[in-house]
């Protein structure tokens, strides 16, 4: 799960860079409300939350030989117990082309798409805000739960991937979740500058088909159940969407964070308003 936090940070680095240059053509108004002392601390704590979950991760002990013998498909919830026992190496390689094409369509809008001239930078950011919001939620879970993936449960699984030190991280889909993020934040930001565009249905499908085939593909592999992916999808579907959304309601209300001091004698931050 790491490679897209470095993705974030380096688009964010190379949005900003481009939006310095001088623009001839008109600059269409933006959608979003963003602010650099907000935003930029919420997604570098984000990443450092994210990098926090992952060090519980690499924590996990892992089954013994012992205890992945002792596993019963019976004592795996009716609703996933039909995948129990998956494993297919094939299947897991298969489910990295979706998983980082996914991460490459935002980028591409952002750096490409004339709609977006001289608001790059604040949609890379928000690209980075939704990674690493999403990369926190994945790894803060995942961290703290206990779950066996599906492939501990077959007895044609080799014992050294029924025995890894992350086989219990199958709650919730990491790989869905993220995929999903990336995806719908795309969708999200192209909708976003293109409110006529008819492409825009066909869009939201990609983003939705990109996440899917990344949880078909977990799901034949043995790493997660249905149950991981779907949670695992929604939550990054949610995330994607939610991220610029919120920053969208926020430019239309007028809102604002400003320094401030307040009666007490305390200094903070300030939110203030104007519904337009």
């Amino acid at each position: 799960m790491r490679p897209f936090f470095r993705v974030g940070s380096l688009l964010v680095l190379a949005g900003i860079s481009l939006t310095a240059r001088p623009v001839a053509a008109q600059v269409a108004e933006s959608p979003y409300h963003t602010s650099l002392n907000v935003d930029l601390p919420v997604a570098v704590l984000g990443t450092a939350a994210s990098y926090w979950g992952l060090t519980i991760l690499n924590d996990k002990d892992g089954l013994s030989e012992a205890q992945a013998l002792a596993l019963r498909k019976e004592d795996v919830p009716r609703f996933d117990r039909f995948s129990a026992g998956n494993y297919s190496e094939a299947a897991n390689k298969a489910s990295n082309y979706p998983f980082y094409a996914s991460f490459g369509l935002a980028p591409v809008l952002i750096l490409a798409d004339p709609a977006m001239r001289g608001h790059r930078g604040q949609a890379a950011l928000l690209y980075y805000e939704t990674m690493a919001v999403v990369g926190t939620a994945f790894t803060q879970t995942a961290g703290r739960t206990f779950r066996n993936r599906p492939l501990t449960y077959g007895a044609d699984t080799p014992m050294r991937e029924r025995t890894k030190r992350n086989t219990e991280n199958s709650f919730f889909a990491g790989h869905t979740a993220a995929a999903a993020a990336a995806s719908f934040c795309f969708a999200k930001l192209y909708n976003d500058f293109h409110p006529d565009s008819p492409a825009r249905p066909w869009v939201w499908a990609g983003a939705a088909a990109i996440p899917a085939a990344v949880g078909y593909y977990r799901l034949e592999a043995g790493k997660h159940f249905l149950s991981d992916n779907l949670i695992g999808y929604t939550v990054g579907a949610l995330i994607g969407v939610g991220v610029p959304q919120l920053h969208k309601v926020a430019a239309a209300r007028g809102v604002g964070f400003h320094p401030a001091v307040f009666p007490n004698g305390a200094t903070g931050v300030a939110l203030t308003w104007a519904v337009k």
